[in-house]
Parts: C-alpha cells; structure tokens; sequence
C-alpha cells in the first residue's frame, strides 16, 4: 500500500475524523488522523502527506492560521481548509491552492473532490 495517496484529517471532531477515515481508507487511501493543531502539524512534517483536511477551531489553536506556512513549505499538498463557523479565509494564502469545505459536508461532496 506504499503507493497509495496519503490523507491527514486534523480536527478535533473524533466522530468526523471516523468517518473520514472510514470513508478513505474503503477507497485505498492511507488515512492518519490528529485532533490537535501541535499533533497534525508533526504528523504533516513526519508523514508527507498528499492530501490535508485542516479545522480551523482547534483545542490548541487555530488551524487555518498556518495554511501559509504549510502551503509554502508543501508545495504538492492539496489543502482543505473546514469549519463549522464561517471564519475568515487567511490572508496571503495563494486561494487558488486551497478548498474551504463548511462543516457539516455530506459524502457527495467528498466525493466531487475525485479522491
């Protein structure tokens, strides 16, 4: 399974996280999950993951405060940015390299993502 596509989920939303995960790894995909900011951010730098679905509101901060950073130091990572609470997008962050999905989203649009 070397090959497969690899997803990391971080929010804090454990059911949400299952069921993502459920839902991947059906598909083939390699799927992690973390349910803090500090833990999907060492789990993005130790797994090299293709795909991340990041929370905004998280028990340590806020996720979407660093899809900068991330997008600039992961240049082939497809990010998807989610929540429930309509923040506001980040700020000099390239739009056209992320996805905002609001919370709750339905299989269907999980499924027009193509992975």
């Amino acid at each position: 399974m070397g090959l497969a596509k690899k997803i990391l989920i971080v929010d804090d939303e454990e059911d949400l996280c299952l069921l993502m995960k459920i839902y991947y790894t059906r598909k083939q995909y390699e799927v992690s999950i973390a349910n803090t900011l500090q833990e999907g951010l060492a789990k993005l730098e130790t797994l090299h993951p293709d795909v991340l679905f990041l929370d905004n509101n998280l028990p340590d901060g806020l996720g979407w405060d660093h899809a900068g950073e991330i997008l600039e130091k992961y240049p082939e990572l497809e990010l998807h940015l989610i929540s429930a609470f309509h923040p506001n997008i980040p700020q000099n962050v390239d739009k056209a390299r992320l996805r905002i999905m609001e919370k709750p989203f339905t299989q269907q649009q999980l499924n027009e993502l193509g992975y």
